[in-house]
C-alpha cells in the first residue's frame, strides 16, 4: 500500500443519489419520459420559417413616442 493512498470518499450528495436510485430503480426511466414530454419536440421547419418572416421589426428605442402615428 502506498503512503499516498487515500481512503475512498463519496460525498453526501453522491451517497444520497446512489440511495435514491437504489430505492427507486425506475427513476432514470421516469426522468427520460419527463424530458421527452417537455423538451424533445419535433420542429415544423416550414411553420418556423413563416413565423420568422412574419415578425414585425421593433423600433430602436421602445419607449420613444412616435409623432407620425397621431
Amino acid at each position: 500500500m502506498s503512503i499516498f493512498a487515500r481512503p475512498h470518499y463519496t460525498s453526501d450528495a453522491t451517497q444520497f443519489i446512489q440511495k435514491l436510485k437504489a430505492d427507486k430503480p425506475s427513476l432514470e426511466q421516469e426522468q427520460r419520459e419527463g424530458r421527452a414530454l417537455l423538451w424533445d419536440k419535433q420542429i415544423d421547419r416550414e411553420f418556423q420559417a413563416r413565423a420568422d418572416t412574419a415578425e414585425v421589426r421593433q423600433q430602436a428605442y421602445v419607449y420613444q413616442t412616435r409623432s407620425d402615428l397621431a
